[in-house]
């Protein structure tokens, strides 16, 4: 008996209907199911209305779009309201119990001094200045110490908060001199605590939360923060001045945990490191236009704005300057004095 020829199948022919077979598994309606997507946390400290916040949800709205779905970061306003605020979400951070955080350079400095670096006081001039140097090589040095520490700092990822201003109630701040003895609300951080030390103040740390109560109940006369600030917390209802110091710049750093970020799929990085900078811009564009209106509006608000003279507040800084170049290191210094001149 004859035996059937058989025909070999082409290449070809085997890959179109292994192709077939594959795209038949993807088929809505078919058996098989798209893979879930990746579902993170996103907290930072402001409010659901904030710039910061808008512009957060818009980023990873759009990393989502064109990740095809593969992942989906939810952003949580005032850090979800865990006990313990900043520093508690920062430490989740660093453990691994939270995907992505937006932090101050003052409070990273817990884990990574160098990050002081973006805050010393009456350095920067204007915001040009600071973007140069954290978009740059300042913020390349952050970056870098910051992964040693197993935090992943987004390049052109840091997020506008703003210069910092003094409100008080009892009588306005006109020069350093007016700080002695004022006890004054700062965020936690050895700097801020420093710098109000040696200007002669009673820095009292608090969370910014707490802000509000802290004024109503008079646990503090004083506090210091960008002018949007002043407006979102409500503090113009127990502070009558408003002194433009304009003493510190501070921004909220993108941050993740580096094991969690290294986890990623590469086009989800990819996608993230294209948008921070991006919405990163018009969080500041946002912010700073924001912060430039509250000069009028709080004086709507029955506050007065006083202009104080900042030449008086750097001579009491020599030793502090001296302090913290020693804190941050040389190499940090030493940029940051190539952006803003010599300080101290």
């Amino acid at each position: 008996m004859r035996e059937a020829k058989i025909n070999p199948i082409s290449r070809r022919s085997f890959a179109l209907g292994a192709g077939a077979a594959a795209a038949a598994s993807v088929v809505p309606g078919r058996r098989a199911r798209a893979a879930a997507p990746i579902e993170l946390r996103q907290f930072h400290n402001q409010a659901p209305d904030s710039p910061l916040h808008k512009r957060l949800s818009e980023m990873w709205a759009a990393v989502e779009r064109e990740t095809g779905g593969k992942v989906k970061v939810r952003v949580f306003p005032e850090n979800d309201h865990v006990p313990g605020s900043d520093p508690k979400a920062f430490e989740m951070l660093r453990s691994g119990a939270l995907e992505f955080f937006t932090l101050m350079g003052g409070l990273i400095s817990e884990a990574v001094p160098v990050a002081d670096i973006q805050g010393i006081p009456f350095s920067f001039r204007d915001r040009m200045q600071v973007y140069a140097a954290l978009d740059g090589d300042l913020g390349d040095l952050v970056r870098a110490e910051c992964m040693a520490k197993g935090i992943y700092a987004v390049p052109g990822g840091c997020f506008e908060n703003g210069f910092r201003q003094i409100t008080s109630r009892n009588a306005p701040v006109r020069n350093a001199a007016d700080l002695k003895g004022v006890k004054i609300r700062i965020p936690a951080g050895a700097l801020f605590e420093d710098l109000f030390k040696t200007l002669g103040a009673e820095p009292i740390a608090i969370n910014s939360i707490d802000i509000h109560d802290a004024l109503k109940s008079g646990r503090v006369d004083a506090q210091e923060n960008p002018l949007y600030l002043v407006e979102s917390f409500k503090i113009y209802e127990y502070q009558r001045y408003v002194s433009l110091t304009s003493h510190m710049w501070s921004g909220f750093n993108l941050i993740a945990n580096l094991e969690h970020w290294r986890s990623l799929p590469e086009d989800v990085r990819a996608s993230v490191a294209r948008n921070a900078p991006k919405f990163v811009k018009l969080q500041r564009e946002d912010n700073t236009a924001a912060n430039l209106a509250m000069e009028e509006g709080l004086k709507k608000r029955g506050m007065e704005v006083v202009e104080p003279d900042k030449a008086s507040f750097r001579p009491p800084l020599a030793d502090f300057y001296r302090r913290w170049k020693e804190r941050v290191g040389g190499k940090a210094w030493a940029i940051l004095e190539n952006h803003v001149g010599r300080l101290g």
